[in-house]
């Protein structure tokens, strides 16, 4: 027995291997880098300033200034994904500074050619995705201290001060909860500061009215690039519990949750595409007598369903209500053309309606008795 217990605690860690999870933290990126070589100073520097540069308009011109740094000193998966973070921030700062009526057409080389290389070997998009901004963007202010909110900080900000901490640390802490079971909503995030500042600079240029035909990458694209920006759709825990609990999302919902899984790291897309590909757990469950899996399915299915209409509430309060106050004041806020549109690119409030809905379906029924059925 004790014999088949390791064989299978060696088998469970190399499934976390293979699919880079961390049984503490899911698939949030272990204790990410702050640093890289001092080649790539520049990066950080820019990165690490990002919200001072872009309030002061000077961002882009500094990033004119850049070299063209080549990514091939990034030696392993923690630098290629710091790089990625940082070249993300820098990339989202550049286009949004003068805000959504003025948006940069071209990436310039400096940020265009390295980001897509380091893109390329990551199996990331070159653009700041869920990833980088929530999975390996954080570090701990007493690195003897606990994960827990007070302890947590953002590597890189956009500007919004504590409401830009908030935004990312809450998905973070949702990232973590997913992880052990444990449900953790708190709410650190000012609507006004979240619409009005924080959410242009995670928005990309694909369904995006202000850069509708995409963004041009100099030196690596001939034609502009479409890529969406940071969602909470690009969760791959949030879909590999979709996957496992056989929620069905209907076709354009599920087309964009499925697009969305390009933007997640090679490694945790493959995992929430074998979780689709299992013996649906759902059918398992219907062919089985007795009641106490169907409950604790509900209950998981319920859990879901209370996840999904508590992520509809946060958009109301931080996208819809905020975005029909600024309407008519084209110098506030991401205005009206994104009001409708998630991060992502998605009809946002249709598509958590959708994704709510889906959820509530996949609820076992409780099934007649077998004394009704023969009377029918």
């Amino acid at each position: 027995a004790e014999h088949m217990e390791t064989n299978s605690r060696e088998a469970l860690q190399a499934d976390f291997d293979a699919f880079d999870i961390s049984e503490e933290l899911g698939f949030l990126l272990e204790v990410p880098l702050t640093h890289l070589p001092d080649y790539y100073r520049v990066w950080l520097d820019l990165a690490s300033n990002l919200t001072q540069l872009i309030e002061s308009r000077k961002l882009r011109d500094l990033v004119h200034k850049m070299p063209v740094l080549s990514p091939h000193l990034l030696s392993n998966h923690r630098e290629l994904r710091l790089a990625h973070l940082a070249l993300g921030f820098i990339s989202m700062g550049y286009v949004w500074q003068e805000g959504q009526h003025a948006p940069a057409q071209i990436l310039p080389k400096a940020l265009a050619w390295p980001f897509w290389m380091v893109s390329r070997r990551l199996g990331l998009p070159p653009i700041l995705t869920y990833a980088d901004s929530v999975l390996a963007n954080w570090k701990l202010r007493d690195p003897t201290g606990d994960m827990e909110v007070q302890n947590l900080d953002l590597i890189f900000s956009f500007p919004g001060g504590e409401s830009c901490r908030g935004f990312f640390i809450v998905s973070l802490l949702v990232e973590m909860a997913a992880s052990s079971g444990i449900t953790v909503s708190i709410d650190h995030v000012e609507p006004a500061a979240f619409h009005g500042t924080l959410r242009i600079f995670v928005s990309g240029w694909r369904d995006n009215p202000m850069l509708p035909r995409g963004l041009l990458y100099e030196g690596v694209s001939n034609e502009p690039v479409l890529l969406s920006g940071g969602s909470a759709a690009q969760s791959s825990a949030i879909q590999c519990f979709d996957a496992l609990l056989c929620v069905q999302h209907e076709y354009e919902t599920g087309a964009f949750l499925t697009r969305m899984r390009d933007y997640m790291p090679p490694a945790h897309r493959q995992l929430t595409e074998a979780l689709s590909l299992c013996p649906p757990l759902r059918d398992f469950i219907l062919s089985r007598p007795g009641g106490d899996l169907c409950q604790a399915y509900n209950s998981c299915v319920a859990a879901l369903v209370d996840l999904r209409n508590y992520h509809l509430n946060a958009v109301a309060k931080y996208v819809v209500v905020p975005g029909s106050r600024s309407v008519g004041c084209p110098l506030r806020g991401v205005g009206t053309a994104l009001n409708a549109t998630g991060t992502g690119g998605s009809n946002v409030m249709g598509f958590l309606k959708s994704a709510r809905n889906a959820a509530q379906k996949a609820m076992i029924l409780e099934r007649p008795s077998v004394s009704r059925e023969a009377e029918t």
